[in-house]
């Protein structure tokens, strides 16, 4: 299985916003995560980073 799951980095942290995300999509506005389960998450943010070894995706948030 090679799914990862999406955390959003905030001063306070990293946030866990999806388990299992398959697919992480550009919008025009920013991303849509996918997991294997077929549910669906928009999300106003930008790739931050990967971590592959660990399955982590790492979101920054997009200034409004």
């Amino acid at each position: 299985m090679c799914e990862a799951n999406a955390y959003l980095l905030t001063d306070s942290g990293e946030t866990l916003v999806m388990e299992a995300v398959d697919d992480v999509l550009p919008e025009k506005d920013g991303l849509k995560l996918v997991n294997i389960f077929g549910e669906q998450k928009f999300l106003r943010a930008a790739i931050h980073s990967l971590s592959l070894v660990d399955h982590k995706v790492f979101l920054k948030e997009l200034d409004s």
